[in-house]
This record gives structure tokens, C-alpha cells and sequence, in this order.
């Protein structure tokens, strides 16, 4: 059998890697959209590398959208197979991918008024809510832990696939895939995004069982991350500097999934304990009131401190002083409060949504402080805002000088840094690993984890570039 390598492939977005069997099945393990380059990734995204009629089978690993965001535009041109994902993963998607078609909608009338005023040719979404939900009939829900076995009676070898966490997000898990060519199986992990050992939520990653070819991620294969206790004082520190001291407003940029409901999490036990100062918190994310929703209906996701603090607060995203946001004419109305608070919105690349607007109309204020939470491609806005030395920044097509306060917390982030994907990888012979890939991470870094691995016992380790394809074995 063959994989073909399409997205993520020395960068961190657009997660897409094909399988095609030696009867001529063709499995694809996640079907991401690009981001971080505005309407520049439309045609990346557009031109998919393969016919989607032709494909049996969508794998998916996790609900966020540069692993999920694409099968909606998938459905419309002629995927008609299944798409077979863990039970939360299913139930975040269903609010995700309609939460990115309205956006996608969004963006493309901004960009189409401009294209009209320059007399342009004017472009359509790739997908809408609409085709979101239609899509959502040929998602599977399948319990972790679980084999489920693909019943194809044109078949005469079997496919099964077993999902184990990854604790990376909600549902997110390893896709553990055997695939019987003869009298061979050939055993095939795929990691997805890994997270950190001690997420503040949901259950630690989990071992996974022995394969003869791992593809694994590597975005923070060059970096440690600091102490979960220490980002949290962090946390507190820059609230009380830029809400307490300064009067001013932090903003933070987070992922509606995941993200999101660990920094409520964190302040909520920061205001169980009394040490959160009596400022307005506002979570302005339509996105992430909803999977909040989701959140709290797959409890047995969480981890055993989120189960201990439900048993004295049933509720550990929400108190007092905390605001969900979902009407736009409530978003608006937050440029106008003049108290101190924190308002937390994605998307955490500030490429999308009601953060952009947020940091336009708050960055050029000198107390407010912009507190960056989680990692952001190279051409994203997130990052280019952190350049050393930036004054000002065009968003939306008008330049803002930059005078807020800008702070970075990685601790927050959902990825695990080189030490603890290492060790996540541990469950793993090295001695019956037949090849490594290392996908979604920049060139640079990957080359950095490679070394790294090579050093700890892994061996025929590739970083496949865009469109390699290799054969297995």
C-alpha cells in the first residue's frame, strides 16, 4: 500500500495524508483546511491533490479545522463514504464545521466588496453552514478503546481501526489503523496532534499500541514549555498588572475549542479560591458557548481533578463575574465598556472572527495588554504581531500602531513540547518500528525533533515535503 503526504507536510496546518491500499482503497486520515494566510489559502484548499468521490473513508483524528474543515467541501464534490471519528469529535464537528462555513461566508463578502470596488472577479465560499450539516450523515461515532472493523463485502481483506487518546482536546485520539493485504497486517499509527501530560480538563494521553510505521506531529519539537502552576500565576500576574494596576483590558486570543474552556477552567478555580480580582470576564465566541455545551455532555473525557471539582461546583465554566458572549450587537457593545476587564474570543491566530476586531480597536491603547496563549503559524497575524521591534500592523486593511502590552504564555498551549511527545512515544518498541513521519510541524523544527529522535532510538525517520509519496509494506 501507498501514503501520499498532501497537507501538513513541513508546516502546521491543513492536515491531509492518503492512503491507498492494493485493492485500491483509498482512506484519507484527516481532511484539514489551510490556514494563517488569509484568501491566499483558498486555492490551496480548492485544489485538493485527489478526486473526493474517490475516496471510501475519512479517519479523523480531532474536530479542529486544519484536521476537519475541509469535508464539507469534500461532500460537495462527490465524497459520499464515511467519515469515522471518536463520539465527541463527532459532536464537536457538528458546531465547528457550520461555526467555519459562516465564517467562510463572512470573509468572502469582505473580500468580495473590495474586489468589486478594484473591478475584480468576485470568489465563492468554498462551503457554508448549510453544507456543514448536510455532511454531518456521514459521520460515525466510535467509543475509544474500540476496534471498528470497516465491512466491505467487495473487500476480501479487512480494515479495522481503534482510537486511543491523545489528550490533546475533546475526542482527540491516535488513529490506530490495521489493514490485512494477504496474509500480512500492516499496523499504522497516526498520533494527530499530541498533548501535554497534564491537561487541566480532559484525560492524559494514553499508550498506544506497537506499529510498524508511526506518523506523528512535531510543532514543538524545538521548545520546552514552563510548569502548569507557573502559567497559571502567569496568568493571574497579567491580570491583575493590566486590570488592577493599569485599568486596562487583556485580551486574549484562544481557540473556541479546548483552549478556551482551560483558561475558564483556570479562572474558575482562581475565583473558587478568592484570588481572581472582581473584573468582567467576557468569553465572546458563539463557538465557544456551544462547545462549552459539548464540553460539559462528555464528562467521561475529563480528567480526575475536573471530576473532584464537580462534586462542590457543578459547574467549572461558569461564575459570577464570567459573561458568554453569542449576539454580535453584544460583541460591538464591548468596544465601548471603558472598565477594566478580559475578553477571551478566537480564533487563537486572530486570522479569523471577532478577536481581529478586538485587537484593532484595543491595541494601540498603552494599558491594555494582548496575551497570546497558544502557537501561531509564521504568516498568521498572531505571529507577525510578536515580531521584536513592530510598531504598528495592518488589520483590515488599516494600519494600528502597536502600544499595548504584548505577553505569551505556551504553557496553555494543547501541543506537548519535544520532552512530552517523547514520552508519549515511549509505548513504542523503536526496534519494531519499520519508518517514522513527521508531519505538522515548520521544516526547521522537524529537523531539530529528528536529531532528537535519532538520538533517543528512533531510526528511518522522513520528513516528507508537500505530495511525497511513499510505499508500506
Amino acid at each position: 500500500m501507498r501514503i501520499k503526504f498532501i497537507g501538513a507536510a513541513r508546516e502546521v496546518t491543513g492536515s491531509k495524508h492518503l492512503i491507498t491500499t492494493k485493492e485500491g482503497k483509498k482512506i484519507l486520515l484527516d481532511c484539514g483546511m489551510f490556514q494563517g494566510k488569509g484568501m491566499e489559502t483558498d486555492a490551496m484548499n480548492r485544489n485538493l491533490g485527489f478526486d473526493p468521490a474517490e475516496i471510501d473513508h475519512i479517519i479523523l483524528t480531532h474536530a479542529h479545522i486544519d484536521h476537519s474543515g475541509l469535508i464539507p467541501y469534500m461532500y460537495n464534490n462527490g465524497f459520499e463514504g464515511s467519515v469515522i471519528c471518536t463520539n465527541a469529535t463527532r459532536d464537536l464537528c457538528a458546531i465547528m464545521l457550520s461555526d467555519s462555513g459562516h465564517i467562510q461566508e463572512l470573509d468572502v463578502k469582505w473580500y468580495n466588496k473590495k474586489m468589486v470596488k478594484k473591478g475584480l472577479p468576485t470568489v465563492s465560499p468554498i462551503y457554508n453552514d448549510k453544507d456543514a450539516e448536510a455532511c454531518m450523515k456521514l459521520f460515525i461515532g466510535v467509543a475509544n478503546d474500540r476496534r471498528f472493523y470497516f465491512n466491505d463485502k467487495k473487500s476480501h481483506n479487512g480494515i479495522n481501526v481503534k482510537f486511543t487518546n491523545t489528550g490533546h482536546m475533546l475526542g482527540s485520539s491516535v488513529v490506530n489503523l490495521e489493514i490485512k493485504e494477504g496474509d500480512k497486517i500492516i499496523r499504522l499509527a497516526y498520533t494527530g496532534d499530541i498533548g501535554r501530560p497534564h491537561n487541566r480538563i480532559i484525560q492524559p494521553p494514553m499508550p498506544f499500541p506497537q506499529c510498524d510505521y508511526l506518523i506523528t506531529e512535531s510543532t514543538y519539537g524545538d521548545r520546552r514549555h514552563q510548569a502548569d502552576k507557573e502559567s497559571e500565576e502567569d496568568l493571574l500576574r497579567i491580570i491583575t498588572e493590566t486590570c488592577v494596576d493599569k485599568g486596562g483590558k487583556l485580551i486574549i486570543p484562544s481557540f473556541s475549542i479546548g483552549r478556551t474552556q482551560e483558561i475558564v477552567f483556570v479562572l474558575n478555580n482562581l475565583y473558587n479560591d478568592g484570588r481572581l480580582p472582581k473584573i468582567d470576564i467576557f468569553v465572546d465566541s458563539p463557538l465557544s458557548v456551544n462547545a462549552t455545551e459539548v464540553f460539559r455532555m462528555h464528562t467521561e473525557c475529563m480528567n480526575e481533578h475536573v471530576k473532584e471539582v464537580l462534586k462542590y461546583d457543578p459547574d467549572p465554566f461558569g461564575f459570577n463575574t464570567l459573561h458568554y458572549i453569542k449576539n454580535v450587537d453584544d460583541s460591538k457593545k464591548l468596544n465601548d465598556y471603558k472598565k477594566p476587564c478580559v475578553i477571551i474570543s478566537s480564533s487563537g491566530m486572530m486570522e479569523a472572527g471577532r478577536i481581529k476586531h478586538h485587537v484593532a480597536n484595543n491595541i494601540a491603547d498603552p494599558n491594555n495588554t494582548l496575551l497570546i496563549v497558544g502557537y501561531c503559524s509564521p504568516t498568521s497575524l498572531g505571529a507577525r504581531i510578536q515580531q521584536p521591534g513592530l510598531r504598528e500592523i495592518s488589520i483590515f486593511g488599516e494600519m494600528h500602531p502597536i502600544n499595548a502590552k504584548i505577553e505569551k504564555i505556551e504553557a496553555f498551549s494543547g501541543h506537548g513540547d519535544y520532552s512530552e511527545m517523547r514520552a508519549f512515544l515511549s509505548c513504542q518498541d523503536t526496534a519494531q518500528l519499520k519508518k517514522t513521519f513527521l508531519v505538522h510541524g515548520e521544516y526547521k523544527t522537524q529537523q531539530i525533533y529528528r536529531d532528537f529522535l535519532g538520538k533517543e532510538g528512533f531510526s528511518n525517520i522522513e520528513i516528507p515535503a508537500p505530495g511525497e509519496e511513499f510505499e508500506l509494506s
